[in-house]
């Protein structure tokens, strides 16, 4: 039976990794810990195999803690939980050997993924005592030694213990939804046709490192291939490749890829905001008060001409107000003798400068929002309208399709119906984005924690709003409010 220690300052989440905990049969609780200096106690007194440890927490920080015992107890395994993903953190912890980094809310799914891969390194651990084999070495070597700078004669040594062709190195690092050891092989395999290549999966994802001066590009050509013959489902792969470098600086090229890794998933969060937004703004105006609308639509062009060049940001502009156009007009999705107001297109590639699309904007989405409010205003039936006005009035209660449709005096089958055909949306993700409008307000005003703007928008369970929330905003309800604090 392994033993296994909670840190963590959140009871919700101590109370979950232990009930979770009491239905695996190789796993027992050793303790939990609420603090980085109980944590230490709590280590050196109980020895656990494994330890949840999150890196947020009084006193000593998770990984602070990790460095003070990792040389006295090298077998035990680390693994991180936090409520985000952070380059500087995943930087700190590949040297420190954590064997896997899980961000919150953590899905039983994954809880117990990441326990049966643990269960298997348990059993064929090697302890501090023990003689290491070449291929744990080897792990060693890639997952903590090239992620720091090395002497030349320290590298000299491991190029002889390894067998390593080259003087020079690149680093790929994958990250991969699932099957990670898996593809991983795989990946390696193919790379292995052209080049020297050794691999080993740290952290959930995918480290090669490819023993040649070989170009950057040339490498990630074929990455790209690769990644195609093998049939991978999109979104489910992201990667990141350093640059070249001498052996003893091979963490320059590990810290490359780590941090451009972390930037195309940051630029994947900011696409998915960026949808959920344009679909808000499609599902409110005409409906909810300008304000509101202008709002929304004020945050959406802000950060797509952030993230984006000018030229790019326009043409995602352009499309925006043609949808918002068809909306409101249907004159783009049959045929229709009414004219659209105007050619966004047209009007928007030729602006020149923030300002000059800041005030195009301004007038431009007036016109679209009072020709929204004409063509929605009167046209909804009334049990719409009544339905509409009960979920607005009762969202922070658990109300369901059943209730609203009673209220509104129709079917359920008909409501629904409704939703579908005037609102282009069904009851649950109108009442998701309602609440979830609500809980970025909450958050924003900064006198509730997440727990509290959880049961305020009708959630009881604080775990499964920060899933909601993300899959609506793109990022978890803590990062949220560091970001508005000016934190993140």
């Amino acid at each position: 039976m392994y033993r296994v220690l909670i840190v963590d300052d959140e009871e919700p989440v101590l109370d979950s990794y232990e009930f979770m905990l009491k239905s695996t049969a190789d796993f027992s609780l050793a303790g939990k810990a609420r603090t980085g200096y109980e944590a230490l106690a709590l280590i050196y007194e109980f020895e656990p195999d494994l330890v949840f440890m999150d890196i947020n927490i009084p006193g000593l920080d998770g990984l602070e803690v990790i460095g003070e015992v990792r040389k006295k107890f090298a077998p035990m395994v680390f693994i991180l939980s936090t409520a985000y993903e952070r380059f500087d953190l995943a930087q700190r912890a590949i040297p420190l050997g954590v064997f896997a980094y899980l961000v919150k809310p953590v899905s039983k799914r994954t809880f117990f993924s990441t326990l049966d891969n643990v269960r298997e390194a348990l059993a064929n651990r090697v302890t501090e005592e023990g003689p290491q084999g070449d291929d744990e070495m080897e792990r060693q070597f890639l997952q903590k030694t090239i992620w720091k700078e090395m002497s030349r004669d320290d590298w000299e040594r491991y190029r002889e213990r390894f067998c390593l062709p080259s003087d020079r190195g690149i680093v790929l690092l994958m990250e991969l939804d699932r099957d990670a050891e898996l593809w991983c092989k795989k990946i390696a395999e193919l790379l292995s046709f052209r080049h020297h290549c050794r691999c080993d999966v740290m952290l959930n994802r995918g480290l090669f490192l490819i023993l040649e001066d070989i170009s950057r590009n040339v490498l990630e050509d074929q990455v790209t291939a690769i990644l195609r013959d093998i049939d991978l489902p999109e979104g489910s792969c992201y990667y990141g490749i350093g640059e070249v470098r001498p052996g003893q600086l091979l963490y320059q090229s590990c810290n490359g890829a780590l941090r451009e890794l972390q930037n195309r998933l940051n630029r994947t969060d900011m696409l998915l905001r960026e949808r959920m937004r344009i679909i808000q703004i499609r599902h409110k105006i005409g409906i909810a008060g300008a304000e509101e609308v202008k709002k929304l639509f004020r945050s959406l062009w802000e950060e797509i001409f952030t993230y984006c060049d000018f030229t790019l940001a326009k043409a995602k502009m352009a499309a925006l107000f043609t949808l918002l156009i068809d909306d409101c007009t249907g004159c783009y999705g049959a045929h229709s003798g009414e004219e659209p107001p105007f050619n966004p297109a047209e009007e928007i590639l030729p602006l020149r400068g923030l300002a000059e699309w800041e005030t195009w904007a301004s007038d431009a989405f007036g016109r679209i929002l009072f020709q929204a409010t004409l063509h929605r205003s009167g046209r909804f039936p009334m049990p719409l309208s009544k339905a509409v006005e009960y979920i607005h009035e009762h969202q922070a209660e658990g109300i369901q399709l059943s209730s609203v449709a009673e209220a509104a005096q129709v079917s359920s089958a008909y409501l629904s119906r409704l939703f579908s055909e005037h609102l282009k949306t069904n009851f649950v993700d109108y009442l998701t984005e309602l609440r979830m409008e609500k809980a970025e307000k909450l958050i924003m005003e900064g006198k509730m924690n997440v727990k509290a703007v959880a049961f305020a928008v009708g959630y009881q369970d604080p775990n499964y709003f920060s899933k909601i929330f993300k899959k609506i905003t793109g990022v978890l309800p803590t990062v949220y409010a560091a970001e508005k604090r000016g934190e993140g």
